[in-house]
């Protein structure tokens, strides 16, 4: 997959969103993007899925089928039940709905979301994204304002099933020990109009856990050596 956006900005705005972001990712990789808030993540997100296609440049997709999708929010269909709603994507195919919840550890097929926690609607959104075991997934901050147990139990739900299908994981994050524990490379955006100004590979084995001595060092290295990577700026600190 190849991104290369000359410019995105909405309308009756003076200032561009995005402007002269590029970057190739290779097929099977989790790619975590991280950038400050409102600089254009989840607009670079609708991009590449096809949903917003009011910009310059282009997207090179890798596969002709559309991607499978994870939004901030799970954007349950609230009439519908939790099988339901992952068979929007399967044409039909029950037993393969059936499947899904079952391998995202959900057992009541029936359930109206109003009925669900938080965590167990996300995770029926999570089958939803998987169900047509797309080669591209696209996930927008999916495991926000979980409290922690709950979303380490879907980032690690998340690692197993793509060790399962291998499908390109773009993921947005604010994040980074969240982007340690499941990328293979980091993409760093500056604030509007958003940029690419760090590629980092991510050189941890794997599995990974929060508490790995290799991980934290790589958190601390990275925030010492740039110190407001995570505000948008790649400036070196003075003290290396």
């Amino acid at each position: 997959m190849h991104i290369a956006i000359t410019e995105k900005r909405f309308a009756g705005q003076a200032h561009a969103v995005l402007r002269g972001l590029q970057c190739r990712l290779t097929p099977g990789e989790i790619v975590a993007i991280i950038g400050p808030s409102g600089c254009g993540k989840s607009t670079l997100l609708r991009i590449a899925a096809g949903l917003d296609t009011d910009y310059t440049g282009s997207i090179q997709l890798d596969h002709a089928e559309p991607p499978g999708v994870m939004f901030q929010s799970p954007r349950l269909m609230p009439w519908l039940t939790s099988l339901q709603n992952i068979d929007l994507v399967l044409d039909g195919d029950q037993h393969k709905a059936r499947q899904w919840l079952t391998r995202v550890g959900l057992s009541d097929p029936d359930a109206l979301p109003r009925t669900l926690s938080g965590g167990m609607q996300r995770r029926v959104a999570l089958a939803r994204a998987f169900a047509r075991e797309a080669k591209l997934l696209l996930l927008d901050e999916p495991f926000v304002s979980l409290d922690q147990p709950s979303a380490d139990a879907l980032r690690a739900l998340l690692t197993e099933l793509w060790e399962q299908y291998r499908p390109t994981v773009v993921m947005v994050t604010h994040d980074l020990i969240e982007a340690l524990l499941l990328a293979d490379r980091i993409i760093f955006l500056c604030p509007s109009p958003a940029a690419v100004i760090h590629d980092y590979p991510v050189e941890l084995s794997r599995p990974r856990e929060r508490a790995d001595a290799q991980l934290l060092d790589a958190h601390a290295g990275l925030l010492k050596q740039y110190p407001r990577l995570l505000q948008g700026n790649i400036a070196k600190s003075s003290q290396l």
